[in-house]
């Protein structure tokens, strides 16, 4: 009995000496309150994958603009988006996983008394730009979309704003943004700021590329619009391929290229390189050609027809390149930004340096950043069928063309300029189920629950077709 004492005597102790126990319900490991740069950098990774993805159930763009064709399952590569919901996936990935936390990030970020006011207005102006970015996205994939009345929690039934409105809009928070944006201060810690590590200037290049890209969506509709972004960005857009905006995935779970986790991880043997594509390279010596696919098994380059079941080992695979773990996700370069810079040229805009020089300049940056060489890049562009004094047809064909050579494993891009220049023009995938799909149909969910602002959107996009063309796309 008297054991049994001595050692309840010091629980009895320790119990009346805890008066308060609460803090043991405090979740350590869990926070309550998530840190603005965390929901900040979270929203970039949201992003990146879902324009890396190559998953049927959440990207399929690169079917559609026909750089790779499928094996066997052939309903997406087809234009069948509703089967798997692939629209609804996407919505959802742009509003809830990346927009909500951009816009939790910056709500977090104003509220912090603590933070340094100058850097405070770096990372908000920051944050700004890529619910921009995103925002320009939506507006490209399915034309009218909330916009004022989206990310309110109370408002389940947000109206559908007018893809033109929204897009002025956003080129004038654009401009605001890079107004803001002061090099004198700090704006993120390197470890928050996935793109640029914490750094001002990159930013600005990066924003000055985003507006003049913007800008130029415009041209075909508002000339003096596109004429003025396009004018105002150029010297301060990205001119070097060390500007490149690249969000940079890690060698390790769960931060890995998602092509690595589908192609390697996952063992799919299910993408195989389009002959539209592959066509041309071998055609053409380009020198991209073993960077962007493998050999089939026989060894030799050959592409398979988008639409159509093809053997897979009669094909090339994507190239070990794009599938390494640690493989980059291009959101913004030098290669684009020099292809604009020709186009604005041709369309009489005030830029510097002269239509051929961007072109090359952009084509040379495309081939050495896939790891080509100076003098393969140079042999390239000699050729009569690539040099712009000699390439086939006029200023869209020829800067259509090797934009969307260039635009490789960055396919939302890639769709979005096939359809605002038109060229290379493609046959429609075989057994397509429509045709060539200039928008996404919007998700079953809005149709379901927000059914009233649905059917008017509807009703102004062609019906919901995925034909209807936006307002930017005028040929």
């Amino acid at each position: 009995m008297r054991k049994i004492l001595y050692i309840a005597m010091p629980v009895l102790f320790l119990a009346a000496c805890t008066k308060d126990i609460s803090r043991f319900n405090k979740e350590t490991k869990k926070p309550s309150a998530v840190p603005g740069a965390a929901l900040f950098s979270n929203a970039l990774k949201g992003l990146s994958d879902g324009l890396a993805n190559a998953s049927v159930n959440v990207n399929v763009f690169r079917f559609t603009v026909k750089h790779w064709a499928m094996a066997v399952y052939q309903d997406e590569a087809q234009y069948d988006f509703n089967t798997r919901g692939i629209p609804q996936a996407w919505w959802t990935r742009m509003y809830r996983d990346v927009l909500n936390d951009l816009k939790e990030s910056a709500r977090v970020i104003s509220n912090d008394a603590n933070l340094d006011a100058a850097v405070k207005q770096n990372q908000l102006a920051i944050i700004d730009i890529m619910q921009v970015y995103t925002f320009n996205i939506l507006v490209n994939t399915f034309g009218n979309v909330p916009y004022k009345e989206a990310l309110d929690p109370n408002n389940l039934f947000p109206v559908y704003d007018d893809a033109k409105t929204i897009y002025t809009d956003l080129l004038k928070r654009l401009a605001e943004d890079i107004g803001k944006l002061n090099t004198a201060s700090a704006s993120f810690a390197a470890s928050e700021d996935v793109l640029y590590a914490g750094n001002v200037a990159q930013w600005i290049r990066f924003a000055s590329y985003l507006q003049m890209k913007m800008g130029m969506m415009m041209a075909d509709v508002d000339n003096a619009v596109a004429k003025a972004a396009v004018e105002a960005a150029d010297a301060k857009a990205i001119s070097a391929a060390s500007q490149n905006a690249l969000f940079k995935y890690l060698p390790t779970s769960p931060n890995t290229n998602p092509l690595y986790t589908d192609i390697v991880i996952g063992g799919r043997a299910d993408y195989v390189a389009a002959e539209d594509l592959m066509n041309p390279l071998i055609n053409l010596n380009d020198p991209r050609k073993s960077l962007y696919f493998g050999t089939n098994n026989a060894g030799n380059y050959a592409g398979g027809v988008v639409g159509r079941v093809n053997t897979y080992s009669d094909f090339s695979k994507p190239s070990a390149k794009i599938s390494e773990p640690n493989a980059a996700l291009v959101l913004g370069d030098y290669a684009e930004t020099e292809f604009l810079r020709a186009e604005a040229k041709e369309r009489g805009y005030t830029v510097a340096g002269t239509a051929e020089e961007h072109y090359n300049n952009a084509i040379k940056a495309s081939i050495l950043y896939w790891g080509g060489t100076e003098a393969e890049a140079n042999a390239y562009l000699a050729q009569p069928a690539v040099a712009y004094a000699t390439a086939a047809g006029g200023w869209k064909q020829k800067i259509g063309f090797q934009k969307w050579i260039a635009l490789y494993n960055r396919p939302f891009d890639g769709w979005t300029e096939l359809r605002r220049l038109d060229y290379p023009q493609l046959t429609p995938a075989v057994n397509a189920k429509s045709g060539f799909p200039n928008r996404f149909p919007y998700p079953g969910n809005e149709q379901q629950l927000n059914g009233t602002n649905y059917t008017a959107a509807a009703a102004i996009m062609g019906s919901d077709k995925v034909e209807f063309k936006l307002f930017w796309d005028k040929y």
